[in-house]
């Protein structure tokens, strides 16, 4: 093996910068222009960021960035050893120096957080490694709560199993067989524990070439939650093992109904896998690479694939369902695909000017590219040009003023198209041939400010947004039509920023009517939004003020303060660390929440809920009580829940409240399981007001998909190929008709229509078919009632619009008024009002058990009943008792979703089917996925970041129907300019996982000191347990020289260390070509290329090629592995960077520095060495 170290000499500049920084002082200021007139910025986001002798950051000031204009200073200070073991918030200052240094960073730490500890700090172990072994959160009461890092070997007592695999050859692929040998010896494995404030143990095993073999969490000190991960004779994952799979003898059933097994081709391409509780998925692949067919269990019988076709651009042109042939296997397909393109048939589709015709639309694209036997086209995707089809709307030429971006570069005076953007998008319906046209439009620096959708029925929305300088929204105009016949509603939205673009004002307009002034905001000087006035046409009359608290972790505490409503409708109070019925919980230090407190105005009674984990952060019991009642009612809305150890249900206990307002229980419930599948749930409590009578089988299709609940009258479930309801049909003890609940998707998942279909008796009792219809287009939201057949000749009933969402509720178009929710940490709709004639008047108020069933019993307001969104604020479907959360049903009765989580692999641990990872008091699902590229919402001017795996556009998003959705970003590094909060850097990267400045992997969701919100995945703190190395990477240091003369030599020696925290010495010798004589220090990081690899130091070794160069003492390095062993190598590869690190099987590439003095010479120079490493 080769590797290649290209020092390249670092480049400094000076410059004269004209701002009030302090002279004499080190220093680097940067500006960002919010706003822009044309000649001179209007607003403005600078920082100033100051080093001292060193160059290390001493600190950054965030020029009048608080809300009150305000500087925002963060001290940044180091250790003896010049670590920095301290990280400060940022504190506000009492005014502003514009830029200049400030002397004492901390003296007014104290307005902004009082008398708490402001810093978070790093205890690092005493060697050169540096490895953390706490660390400590800001804030007194988590100054004794650190969590902790331990590194060692395994020992016996740790009982980690060792698998051994037979992997044989079978139709093209690799088919791997698993067995139990034994228990691995002590001091074979990595061994590294990562221990949670609250005390809670993760503990993962590695072997010597950085493969995790198992992830141990901690149950109690009896038991423990294994996840073991199998890898083939070739290094890749053959078996992942949950947890209720690790026992100690490996059995059929249990390899086929619980592990996820992956089948790889020679090419090491993943081409068949099963996950739990589904049948065998099959994928076939270009030359490429690229992912082109694919077929699961349910279409496998029928012979038919999914397919996507792409342009010479690797852009996805358009996708479909092809008719193969049940009678052909995966790897023949894949040799269809490989034999065309081998014999000349395109890999790719071209736009053609002329179309074919299938699916009911023209598709201008060829159809060269394998496959060719297509049934249905789902979608198609065009860029560059528009299309010309006739249905196209008319051009606009200009939007809300703004020039809008044509095909035709020389149509402005700055040569710009839309060459290179995605300009239209065709998506057809699932259920039928109907289609819905997107149409996208972008201003002259290329940013969408319009967009035009013709919807199934050919109405259309389309938006039109007015941007400012930095491409925030100042007016945004919807406009829709159901129908191209119906009158044209508009929505008009007005934005108002403060100097930093913090939201201050949103402005919301029906038509013609009145414009309301939806929310006010005001901020804090740390940025967090403090009030938000909501509601009222006068900006001194708002419906509501609701005030927001936070702690010292930037963990929001409170939502009004339930003990003094003054006036508020709604008060909401979260408690981690210290609840005050602490005979009922203890305080929680992690972030899961302990006690929440609320009180409304309808009743003006005082409740609350205590939770309780388990070591996995599972809640398993939940409290109510009445605190400070004349009767204290204590149990009333109790829920207990037990689990298997991959958290499926295995008794849940709920409690109601009857008329005397005594306690009683209406769940008793007992489940039983096939694998993960859920078998029967019985109810030993007597009482079906909660869960209905039980104990009926419960079956299930090839995808894992739930197809009947006959315990609640569902007698079937049909799917489509995205495992969506096509149809639920139900049995109706009171009739012998039953309903359907029919629903119409588009290709994407959007859901389009629901029709209900059902039989009622009038007072005659005459029965006759009724039905509800109910349309989703683009958030405007109809229905309509029809009873009978009607007359042949009469034209058809239209539906009625009922209502549009707003960031604050919804637009009700049958009272033609705004409707407010009050909503929670975890976004359930509490409460709704609106403008009464007497003043603001309640009209709907829903509390919830934890996983989300509604109480029952006390205040139980009509509301409107086509308003039915209620738990997380999805639509709650009455016919079933399931809430749709987009890409799966959940059924609240049992906190269990129907179908499996279609981003299962991301949570191996977890059941496929359970909700919010067993802590719903904690976490959402946003679409009954994992949970969250990065989507950047604003509402109500709070910023967050949101992780979403499947949204690969801000379309995506929005089709999602993320609320307040400004940008979308496949990965991003944070650094609070657009807040001014330039210190705190954090990656965001495209897997979901966030680190900050240092490369610590951030363990739970948090705060910027911007007041922006990130979520993390909870599994981030496993990916922390690795140490003070994240990602796989490796370093090396040491001393180096070379005498070169034309010819010559080159050597070094130091210490190399992997990605394990493993370290062991190299010795480097070789000849070189260049001039000149030199010596020093060398070092730098080694980043393996397969992201998922962790570098080990035997990967050190072989011969290398180095190419150096500098200016004055200080180089550069950049490199990476390389081999000679590979198709069509050239002696001239020796001289090229692209081959770094692509041809060998652990390759790696470098980026470093060094430190050399010699004499005058070349600044470049090339070498051949061959590196030792000493160990094995």
């Amino acid at each position: 093996m080769k590797k290649i170290l290209i020092p390249i000499g670092m480049l400094l500049m000076g410059h004269s910068v004209h701002a009030q920084a302090t002279p004499g002082e080190n220093y680097i200021q940067s500006k960002t222009y919010l706003d822009y007139n044309g000649t001179t910025p209007t607003k403005i986001s600078e920082t100033v960021q100051y080093f001292d002798g060193l160059g290390r950051p001493k600190q950054v000031v965030n020029v009048k960035a608080s809300p009150g204009g305000k500087d925002v200073v963060t001290h940044i200070e180091y250790d003896q050893f010049g670590r920095q073991v301290k990280d400060y918030l940022p504190i506000p200052q009492s005014g502003t120096q514009s830029g200049a240094i400030y002397t004492s960073p901390l003296g007014n730490a104290s307005s902004a957080y009082g008398s708490e500890k402001i810093y978070s700090e790093k205890i690092l172990e005493n060697s050169p490694l540096d490895r953390i072994r706490q660390q400590i959160q800001v804030g007194n009461d988590w100054a004794n709560k650190p969590v902790k890092f331990q590194y060692d070997a395994n020992v016996w007592e740790d009982y980690v199993r060792k698998y051994e695999t037979t992997t044989t050859w079978v139709e093209g692929r690799t088919q791997t067989s698993v067995q139990l040998l034994q228990y691995f010896q002590p001091s074979q494995l990595y061994k590294n524990t990562v221990t949670d404030e609250d005390g809670n143990k993760t503990i993962e095993f590695k072997n010597g070439k950085g493969q995790v073999l198992l992830v141990r969490k901690v149950l109690n000190s009896t038991q423990n939650t294994d996840t073991y991960y199998v890898y083939n004779e070739y290094d890749q994952l053959a078996f992942v093992i949950p947890p209720l799979a690790s026992s100690p003898t490996v059995e059929t059933g249990t390899v086929e109904n619980l592990y996820y097994q992956y089948r790889y081709d020679g090419k090491g391409r993943l081409v068949e896998k099963k996950l739990p509780g589904k049948g065998w998925e099959y994928m076939v692949y270009d030359k490429a690479d690229r992912l082109v067919m694919t077929q699961d269990a349910n279409m496998n019988p029928t012979g038919n694939w999914l397919f996507t076709k792409y342009d010479k651009f690797s852009r996805v042109a358009y996708t479909g369902v092809a008719s193969i042939g049940a009678w052909f296997k995966r790897y023949q397909v894949q040799s269809s695909v490989d034999y065309y393109i081998d014999h000349g048939q395109p890999a790719t589709e071209e736009r053609k000017s002329t179309s074919f015709t299938l699916s009911g639309m023209e598709i201008y694209y060829g159809n060269t590219a394998y496959p060719f036997d297509i049934i249905n086209i789902l979608s198609v995707n065009y860029y560059d040009t528009y299309p010309q089809y006739s249905f196209n709307p008319a051009f606009p030429s200009a939007i809300q003023g703004e020039p809008v971006l044509t095909a035709d570069p020389s149509s402005n005076s700055e040569g710009k198209s839309t060459k290179g953007l995605p300009v239209m998008s065709l998506v057809k319906n699932i259920e039928d041939d109907n289609w819905t046209k997107n149409y996208t439009y972008y201003d002259t620096k290329g940013r969408v400010v319009g967009t035009h959708s013709i919807n199934h029925l050919g109405g259309y929305t389309k938006t039109e947004s007015r941007l400012d300088f930095a491409g925030v929204a100042q007016s945004v105009i919807t406009r829709h039509k159901r129908l191209e016949t119906d009158t044209e509603r508009v929505i008009t939205e007005n934005f108002e920023y403060d100097h930093q673009n913090r939201l201050l004002t949103h402005k919301h307009q029906v038509d013609s009517n009145p414009t309301e002034i939806l929310t006010q905001n005001k901020y804090n000087e740390l940025s967090q939004l403090e009030t938000k006035k909501v509601g009222g046409a006068d900006t001194a009359n708002p419906l509501q003020s609701i005030d927001y608290r936070y702690n010292i972790r930037g963990w929001m505490t409170m939502i009004n303060d339930p003990s003094n409503l003054n006036g508020d409708l709604f008060g909401y109070k979260m408690k981690y660390n210290n609840p005050e019925s602490s005979a009922s919980t203890i305080g929680r230090f992690n972030g899961n929440i302990a006690e929440i407190d609320w009180k409304t105005s309808t009743d003006g009674i005082y409740r609350r809920y205590n939770y309780n984990y388990d070591n996995l952060n599972r809640m398993f019991h939940a409290v109510y009580s009445k605190p400070g009642s004349t009767v204290e009612i204590t149990s009333a809305y109790n829920e207990w829940v037990q689990y298997d150890l991959n958290g499926n249900i295995t008794r849940l206990d709920r409690y109601g409240q009857s008329d005397g307002n005594s306690p009683i229980q209406i769940d008793q419930l007992y489940y039983t399981y096939n694998g993960n599948r859920l078998a029967s749930v019985s109810d030993a409590s007597g009482n079906f007001s909660g869960y209905p009578t039980g104990g009926n089988p419960i079956s299930y299709d090839a995808n894992g998909n739930m197809t009947n609940h006959l315990d609640k009258n569902i007698t079937s479930i049909a799917y489509n190929f995205l495992n969506l309801p096509a149809y639920v049909t139900k049995n109706n003890n009171k009739s012998p008709f039953g309903s359907i609940s029919s629903y119409l998707y588009r290709t994407d998942g959007t859901k389009l229509k629901k029709l209900y279909s059902y039989y009622k008796r009038d007072s005659q009792g005459n029965t006759s078919l009724a039905q509800t219809v109910t349309d989703y287009l683009d958030g405007f939201q109809y229905v309509l009632n029809t009873t009978g057949v009607g007359c042949l000749d009469c034209p058809p009933p239209l539906p009625d619009l009922q209502f549009v969402p707003t960031s604050e509720g919804y637009y009700d178009f049958v009272k033609n008024k705004y409707i407010y929710n009050y909503v929670d940490h975890l976004g359930n709709v509490r409460m709704s009002y609106e403008k009464g004639t007497t003043g603001t008047q309640v009209i709907e108020e829903s509390n919830y058990y934890p996983f989300g069933l509604k109480h029952e019993g006390y205040n139980t307001s009509v509301g409107n009943p086509l308003y039915n969104y209620k738990y997380n604020g999805k639509e709650l479907q009455k016919e079933t008792g399931m809430y749709d959360y987009g890409a799966r049903m959940y059924m609240p009765d049992i906190g269990r979703w129907g179908i499996v989580d279609p981003l299962a692999e991301k949570m191996t641990r977890h059941s496929p089917y359970n909700y919010a990872f067993n802590n719903p008091i904690r976490f959402i699902d946003p679409d009954g996925r994992e949970g969250k590229g990065w989507i950047k919402s604003v509402v109500d001017g709070q910023t967050s970041w949101t992780y979403d795996k499947d949204v690969h556009s801000l379309q995506d998003a929005k089709d999602k129907k993320y609320t307040g959705v400004t940008e979308y970003q496949d990965a991003l590094t944070i650094t609070g300019t657009s807040n001014g909060q330039q210190n705190y850097q954090y990656t965001l990267d495209a897997s979901g996982v966030a680190t900050d400045s240092s490369g610590k992997v951030m363990t739970e969701s948090f705060t910027t000191g911007a007041g922006t919100q990130i979520g993390v995945n909870p599994d981030s703190q496993m990916l922390a347990s690795i140490g003070s190395i994240q990602g796989g990477t490796g370093f090396y240091a040491g001393l180096t020289g070379s005498i070169l003369v034309g010819g010559g030599i080159t050597a070094s020696l130091g210490l190399v260390q992997d990605g394990n925290g493993h370290v062991e010495t190299y010795f480097t010798l070789g000849g070189g070509l260049g001039f000149g004589v030199s010596g020093g220090i060398e070092g730098g990081a080694i980043i393996p290329t397969d992201p998922n690899h962790t570098f080990v130091t035997s990967e050190f070794r072989g011969t290398s090629i180095t190419y150096s160069g500098g200016e004055g003492l200080v180089n550069g390095s950049f490199g990476g592995t390389f081999s000679d062993k590979y198709k069509g190598f050239k002696n001239a590869d020796n001289f090229d960077m692209s081959h770094f690190g692509v041809h060998t099987p652990d390759g790696y590439r470098t980026k470093g520095f060094g430190i050399i003095k010699g004499s005058a010479g070349l600044p470049v120079s090339w070498a051949k060495t061959n590196t030792w490493v000493s160990g094995k």
